[in-house]
């Protein structure tokens, strides 16, 4: 299995300098090759003849074409040669792939946004290739040699087990992370207990199982609203540019991280204890990232430039709460805990899952509300969580017996 190691490092004052300066040398380094990269398609496609042809010519610059550059730059910036020939060939890579997926999602059809580029604050990670080169990984004393930075103290709090084949540091505010991506990290299979359990995600009720479990909803960006919105009222009183202000945004950040950091504790404290207690669960394949759009606007055939009333003030605060769930960081967690444990993770197709009932009948009034489920054709009334967890589950125990067949 491949999974990811992340412990808190503890640099001293001067390491924790030249991290800082190791960060804004790699976003330098992004910055220009992404300049470079515009240029050479406003030089060499866009003001070509043949741009609207068939035949339109690629740009000039690639991947290949900066990595090889970076010898020669490396001679003329003694600043940027300190640091590791390899973090800075991952850089690019990551310029790269920024591209790629700017160019797949344009040929699928959709309006992705052209690769932007990345101010001081808002670059934030540096990664080296393989461990070994220009860093290294000292299990037995707790430290990761970085180079230009030297050893640096790591908080492990548990035993790195595979083959690292990528590290990485993250800066989250005033603090920083050692990430370990190891390969080859062997499953700790849990004794089977013979039990399956269907799940229904929601935003009044968190999690409902087919068994009548109801988790309810903790609502943590609710709950750090108060002060979120007073450090955000901080924030914009200070003058721009201003040593203050950067204060502010680091407070701001870090109330948010520290809701996300509630967030996923609470994820992992179901994710686990699902795991422990049942051998197959079944999970609706929700398209979260679909579900939290906007409302389109409905022009007004009466009045030229006006719009209708769409309902986007209650649909953005129905995509507040659905992004405050975090449905999909959920079940991302419970696949990964699942795996390791050996349990099987079934997805199941949402459709009609809330509306159907045992004797066939589908039909959006079978919901009566949030709450209740009553059938209109057999009168069959039960909790609408609890039913639509246990369809979820006679639909993942179908999928199953036809995988098996």
């Amino acid at each position: 299995m491949r999974r990811s190691y992340k412990f808190l490092l503890r640099p001293t004052a001067k390491q924790h300098v030249s991290l800082e300066q190791c960060l804004y040398s790699h976003c330098e380094l992004y910055n220009a090759a992404l300049a470079e990269r515009r240029q050479a398609y406003e030089t060499t496609v866009k003001k070509s003849p043949l741009y609207y042809s068939q035949e339109r010519p690629k740009a000039s610059v690639s991947y290949n074409t900066q990595s090889a550059q970076l010898r020669d730059i490396r001679k003329l910036r003694p600043d940027i040669a300190i640091w590791s020939f390899s973090s800075q060939q991952a850089t690019l890579r990551r310029l790269n792939k920024a591209f790629e997926g700017f160019f797949r999602r344009l040929g699928a059809g959709e309006s992705p946004g052209y690769p932007r580029f990345k101010s001081a604050p808002r670059f934030d990670s540096v990664e080296w290739p393989s461990d070994g080169d220009g860093c290294k990984w000292h299990d037995q004393v707790s430290r990761v040699y970085l180079q230009g930075i030297g050893h640096v103290k790591v908080t492990a709090h548990r035993k790195v087990q595979g083959r690292i084949k990528t590290v990485s540091v993250k800066r989250e505010g005033r603090r920083w992370y050692l990430i370990l991506s190891c390969d080859g990290v062997p499953a700790k299979p849990l004794p089977k207990t013979d039990k399956q359990v269907g799940i229904d995600v929601g935003i009044v009720s968190f999690l409902t199982s087919s068994d009548g479990v109801h988790i309810e909803n903790p609502k943590w960006q609710r709950a750090g609203a108060e002060c979120l919105e007073r450090a955000q009222r901080v924030l914009g009183r200070k003058k721009k540019g201003s040593n203050n202000r950067r204060k502010a945004r680091e407070s701001v950040a870090s109330r948010h991280r520290k809701i996300a950091n509630q967030r996923k504790d609470f994820h992992h404290k179901i994710a686990c204890k699902l795991v422990r207690d049942y051998d197959v669960i079944a999970v609706e394949d929700l398209k979260v990232k679909n579900m939290v759009r906007r409302a389109k606007p409905i022009a007004n055939p009466k009045q030229e430039g006006g719009f209708l009333p769409n309902g986007a003030t209650a649909k953005s605060s129905l995509n507040r709460s659905i992004s405050d769930a975090g449905w999909a960081q959920f079940r991302s967690i419970l696949c990964a805990k699942a795996e390791e444990a050996g349990r099987v993770m079934v997805s199941v197709n949402p459709r009609y899952t809330s509306c159907r009932c045992d004797c066939g009948h589908i039909a959006s009034k079978n919901r009566v509300s949030q709450a209740l489920f009553r059938c209109q054709r057999c009168g069959y009334s039960a909790n609408a969580d609890e039913h639509a967890a246990k369809t979820i589950l006679r639909a993942g125990l179908a999928l199953l017996a036809a995988q098996a067949a």
